[in-house]
């Protein structure tokens, strides 16, 4: 499963961030292992973040989102694209392990 988390960190040894689409990075996992960071260029800006990030995580072929939070206008993009999303906290690598 591809899942993409949203970090402040470009590594797993931290926590989720709490601002979803306004994540500095995106850690994208294959199958629990890291395999991808992405620098969230829609972290600044204008309105329309969640959006956004749900195109580009769409693009990765990303099937769960984890953040700490994830706000309503992500979350319906999120169902849009059809992936399912989750909001949690913790440090990221127990989270993966708790994943089935």
């Amino acid at each position: 499963m591809k899942i993409a988390i949203a970090s402040e960190e470009k590594n797993e040894k931290g926590e989720p961030s709490l601002r979803g689409g306004r994540a500095p990075y995106y850690l994208i996992f294959d199958n629990k292992k890291l395999t991808k960071t992405i620098k969230n260029v829609f972290a600044v800006g204008g309105g329309g973040a969640g959006w956004s990030v749900a195109h580009m995580l769409a693009k990765e072929k990303v099937e769960l989102v984890i953040a700490g939070r994830i706000g309503p206008n992500m979350q319906f993009a999120l169902k849009e694209k059809k992936i399912k999303f989750k909001e949690t906290s913790g440090k990221i690598k127990e989270i993966l392990e708790k994943i089935e």
